[in-house]
Order: C-alpha cells, then structure tokens, then sequence
C-alpha cells in the first residue's frame, strides 16, 4: 500500500516521480482477474444469474481513480459473464438488470445481440428488470429478453436516435479566428464545429440517425409485436413512466427486481434456484443489487459519458437531458 501511496503522490504534485508498478491493488496493470460466482440470495442446484447492465453502455474500457483503473467495457463485461454461463448447465435463467440511460449506437446493438446468441444457442429464458432509468440503448438491450419487468418508478422509453455536436463558427468569428481546414472530398468534413452549419452536411446526417431510428424500431417491433400507429406512438423518443409502458407494450409487467427472478424462475420452469452474480476482486457484487463498477466518480461525472462526449460526433443511442433542446 505504501508503493501506492507513493505512486499517487508523485502524479499529484507533478515532481517527476517513475510510475511503480505492480502495486498490491494492481491498478496499473490491464489483466482481468477471473470472475467469480457468488451467491446473493436463494437456494439449491439450479441457478439463476443476474446480469449488470449499468451506466453508460460503451463497447470501450473506462478509467476512473485518476485515469489509474482500466474498467471493462459493458460489452466486454457482458460477453465475459455470458461466457462464464454458457459453460456452467446449472444456469436456468438469466435477470438483466438495466440502470442506463444509454450509450453508443454499436455499443447498444451489440450488447443486444449477445443476449439473443445466447439465448439461442442455450435455450433458457432471459428476463429484463428495468431499474430507476432503462431508456433508448438501455431499452434497445432489455428487447433482447423474452419479458421484461420495469421497477414502478421507472423511467423508459426514449425510442430515438440523437448526434450530439456544438458548431462554434460564429464565436470563433467574434475573437478573430478562421477555419483553415484543407480537404480532398466535398463533405470531408461533414459536420465541422469550426465552418458555418451547412443544410446540405445536416440533410446527410438526417439520413443516418433516420436509418438508426428505423433500425431501433424493428427491434422494439419484433420484441414487443408492435407495428404501424402503435409503434409510432411509442418512438418519438419520449420517455415514459412504467405504467404508461406497460399501458403502450413496452414492458410486460410492474415490480421490482426480485419479481424479476420470480418470473425467470416461473419461465425456467423451477420452484428454487439460487440467484448469483460473477465479480472480480476487488469488486462489491455481494449483493442483489451492487453494481460491478463504481458509476459516477467522486465529482459527479460519469467517465463513460464524459468519453462519448469527448469523443467527437457520435450517434446514440442516448437519453441525455443535458442535451435536449
């Protein structure tokens, strides 16, 4: 602890101090300790596995502590448990509990999509349990399941597409400063924060977030047998509390997370089953509800949030108020 200690010092105060590695928490090393199987409630031989869906949904690693702990990428973490549970037949059921608001684009589908490989190649069901928030990409990943159960006070919905972007031309004009890009290829720079908001750059763009909203649509189709006005109603990018949901065929039923279990114990066909988590050391997964990573850091910033806004133009899959118009 004391090698940590001295590491932390010398990066805070700037005095060129070399990194030491290999600290007794091994925060400066990029190897993943094995996951783990931990029992959090019930009892038995069958097992039901609860699955984090939290925060931001990113196909890229995180930091947090300073930049110090490289932390899975939901994808990465996803496909991680699900490959721990392909091999483990005393897995029933899975319970993906959903807390996000969203994410990227790919990161959503993807995440989507292994849920379904899943499911189809071991045939048991998938339940969602939407938590406080469980909006666009985080509702786009519970369609993946066979029901889904929302938390009475939750938030979901937010069927929409949205690319977050800033043009800062005018002030830029006001202090003296040009864009000075050179560019091969008319819309090279499609979308540039530093050249006038162009119609024609905005009319191409229109036509991939419509592509993506389309997309998100079929899948809220197909999952929740929704079609023509019905699907309309509901993909406007709006949000809804869990009675409305269930009201429109959003979700299925109202309860909370160990609902959820009940339901994936019923579909699974068991009248017991021992509900697990999988952790790393270190982590705090010892409980039906822990989160396997730290969300917000001390500050109040999200690091995965941060990263996709920081990023450049991104499309997501993104309940975000801080950015509504």
């Amino acid at each position: 602890m004391r090698r940590l200690v001295v590491v932390l010092m010398c990066w805070l105060t700037g005095s060129g101090c070399v990194l030491v590695v290999g600290s007794p928490l091994g925060l400066f090393s990029r190897d993943r300790a094995p996951l783990e199987e931990v029992v959090v409630d019930g009892e038995g031989r069958d097992k039901i596995l609860v699955i984090d869906v939290s925060g931001v949904i990113t196909d890229m690693p995180t930091h947090r502590a300073l930049g110090l702990v490289e932390e899975d990428s939901t994808l990465a973490r996803l496909e991680a448990e699900l490959a721990a549970a392909k091999e483990d037949d005393r897995v029933r059921g899975i319970v993906v509990y959903v807390r996000s608001p969203g994410g990227g684009v790919t990161a959503s589908d993807d995440v989507y999509r292994a849920l379904r490989r899943f499911k189809d190649e071991r045939k048991v069901p998938i339940v969602a349990a939407l938590g406080g928030v469980a909006a666009s990409g985080g509702y786009y990943v519970a369609c993946a399941a066979d029901r889904i159960v929302a938390h009475p006070t939750a938030v979901t919905g937010s069927i929409g597409v949205i690319m977050m972007n800033l043009n800062v031309d005018g002030l830029l004009g006001k202090i003296g400063v040009r864009d000075a890009t050179v560019k091969a290829g008319a819309y090279k720079d499609l979308m540039s924060p530093l050249k006038p908001p162009n119609p024609e750059d905005r009319a191409i763009v229109q036509g991939i977030v419509d592509a993506m909203h389309a997309r998100f649509k079929d899948v809220v189709g197909q999952a929740r047998h929704l079609d023509g006005a019905r699907l309309a109603a509901v993909s406007d990018g709006r949000v809804f509390d869990a009675e409305t949901a269930r009201t429109l065929g959003l979700v299925d039923e109202i309860g909370d997370l160990r609902a959820a279990i009940e339901v994936n114990k019923r579909a699974a066909g068991l009248e017991e089953a021992k509900v697990i988590r999988y952790r790393r050391a270190g982590e705090s997964a010892d409980t039906l509800h822990a989160r396997w990573h730290g969300g917000p850091d001390a500050l109040g910033f999200s690091p995965e949030l941060e990263l996709l806004r920081a990023a450049g133009p991104r499309f997501l899959y993104l309940w975000d108020p801080l950015q509504a118009d």
